[in-house]
Order: structure tokens, then C-alpha cells, then sequence
């Protein structure tokens, strides 16, 4: 049996408040394979996006073990930290525009997100995989939300990472520009990315391969 992506065992993150100590997450433990789409699916405030910051190494968590490719990452110090972000982890945020340069070209910000993740330029035919050929001259304004979002993911293929973590990636589009992020996504997947996504979309949970279940900072379920 492979060995997973990502394994959680009894995570809990706490944050802390003005007025005390709010618990996000409460002895999570599920595990992450290393390809298809693992989808983090529950409803506002249920720890989706929290999970997602630990497993992209952007928050620590405060009790349990998180490990990536066997690795605990829990003792890894910032450098490290950073330096392991930058090697396996592509990250897409929930707004478009969120993720890329707005003054640069499309080619450019695929340059840019391949260049910072040490690889000397995007594979030249990722605008034909992303179904936005020829858009490579455009400002990043002149794409639509979806064209964006499209783009996004190009920049996080262009990365080569082990993993693309996603938040919310389809609640600010509208649904036919949902489809065509989703279609992406299956095709990243298919590529062998291991992608995981917080999400209460259906249509999103729908393709998971993987759906953990979440409410209140616990798991509530898992399917495969």
C-alpha cells in the first residue's frame, strides 16, 4: 500500500484570543493520499481552511503529529518550513485575484510562480491544458474570474509541487465557470498532483476522491 501524503494523528490547533484560547481543531487524524483529490468538506467555521493552513506549513499546530511524505513536520524549524513549502507545496486561494501578479502577462505570472519554486519557465503548452489559449500577451485583468482561477492552478502546476491545497477555489465563481475549474482540477489530479480542497461546494465534493468530513473542528466522516 502506498505510503500516504499527508498523515494526522490526533491534531489540535488552538488559537489565541484577547479574551482566551479558541480551539479550530480538535483531534483530527485522517490521512492524505498521495494523488487524487482530497476534499475537506464542511460547512463555515467547521476547520476546513485552518487544516489547510497546517498542511501547507503556514500555521503550526499545537498538539498531535502531522506528517508529510513520513516526514513530522512538527519540530521543522521556519527555514525548513519554508524551504519545504517551496519544493513540494502549491497553494490557490479562495478570491482569483488573490493569486497572481496583476500587473504582469499571463506567461509572466507563469514564469514568476515556476521561477519561485526554482524551475526556469511553465511548460508552454499549459495555456492549451488550462483552455485559455492564446491569452499569454493578456494582463491578468482582462481574464475573467474563471479565466483566473484557471490560471491560478496553471501557476500552481508550473510550481511541479507534490501537492495543491485549495480554499473555497470555485464560492466566488458562477456555475459554468465552476465546471471549467473543477474539469482543471480532475486534470491535475489525473497528472498526478495530489490536490486538496476545502469546500461546501457539492459539485467539489462530488469529484473527491477522498471526502473528509468536518463540523466544529472534528471529523465527522470519511469516504473514499
Amino acid at each position: 500500500m502506498a505510503e500516504p501524503l499527508y498523515e494526522l494523528r490526533g491534531v489540535h490547533v488552538d488559537y489565541r484570543t484577547p479574551t482566551g484560547v479558541v480551539p479550530a481543531v480538535s483531534d483530527v487524524s485522517f490521512d492524505v493520499p498521495a494523488d487524487g483529490i482530497t476534499v475537506l468538506a464542511g460547512p463555515s467555521g467547521s476547520g476546513k481552511s485552518t487544516l489547510l493552513r497546517v498542511l501547507g506549513l503556514v500555521d503550526r499546530h499545537t498538539a498531535g503529529t502531522v506528517r508529510l511524505q513520513g516526514r513530522d513536520v512538527g519540530g521543522l524549524g521556519h527555514r525548513a518550513r519554508r524551504q519545504t513549502r517551496r519544493d513540494r507545496i502549491a497553494v490557490v486561494f479562495q478570491a482569483p485575484p488573490d493569486n497572481l501578479i496583476g500587473h504582469l502577462t499571463v506567461a509572466q505570472n507563469l514564469r514568476a510562480s515556476a521561477q519561485s519554486a526554482g524551475r526556469a519557465d511553465a511548460d508552454p503548452d499549459i495555456l492549451d491544458w488550462l483552455g485559455i489559449p492564446g491569452t499569454g500577451s493578456w494582463r491578468v485583468a482582462a481574464l475573467s474570474g474563471g479565466q483566473q482561477q484557471r490560471l491560478a492552478f496553471g501557476c500552481a502546476l508550473a510550481r511541479e509541487p507534490d501537492v495543491v491545497l485549495a480554499d473555497e477555489p470555485t464560492s466566488q465563481l458562477d456555475a459554468a465557470s465552476a465546471a471549467l475549474v473543477l474539469d482543471v482540477l480532475g486534470r491535475l489530479a489525473d497528472s498526478g498532483v495530489a490536490v486538496v480542497a476545502a469546500s461546501h461546494d457539492p459539485d467539489l465534493v462530488a469529484i473527491g476522491t477522498r471526502v473528509v468530513r468536518l463540523r466544529e473542528g472534528r471529523v465527522q466522516g470519511e469516504a473514499a
